[in-house]
């Protein structure tokens, strides 16, 4: 299965992998005129890729923190995990949040975040009075023991 992509830029970087078997792509950073962007502690910004993408039916891309960046300079998406839904075209932006207390910066053609393209099942959501029951019902946080 493959999956189209599209330099937004010229000097933009198509997501590679790290290795064969990698399950995400890694997103570069696409900074203006090759500037440095200042992330201060606890803040987010949002840094484009300069590439847009199409997704095949059914999938979407998940955004998902880049292990070395997130444990090593606390860096990872604001969100925890974006959503690029599959109808979308337009750049890959990600939101990077500094979760250190010291400012980091990203450079352009930083690698800062990685996409993985998931299956998800189309639904329909039916209105009821009532739902089936099961063993656990409505314990929420903390109810099944864990």
């Amino acid at each position: 299965m493959s999956t189209k992509v599209k330099k937004l830029y010229e000097d933009a970087i198509i997501p590679t992998k790290g290795s064969a078997s990698a399950a995400g792509w890694d997103l570069y950073a696409h900074l203006p005129s090759n500037t440095t962007m200042e992330i201060k502690p606890h803040e987010t910004v949002k840094i484009g890729t300069g590439v847009a993408v199409s997704l095949p039916d059914h999938t979407f891309g998940a955004i998902a923190a880049r292990s070395g960046l997130a444990t090593k300079q606390g860096l990872a998406p604001a969100n925890k995990l974006g959503i690029v839904d599959e109808d979308y075209r337009g750049e890959i932006i990600v939101a990077l949040h500094n979760h250190s207390n010291e400012t980091r910066y990203v450079e352009n053609e930083d690698r800062i975040a990685q996409l993985i393209i998931i299956p998800y099942i189309p639904v329909n959501l039916e209105i009821v009075d009532e739902l089936e029951q099961t063993n656990r019902g409505d314990g929420g946080f903390g109810s099944s023991g864990e």
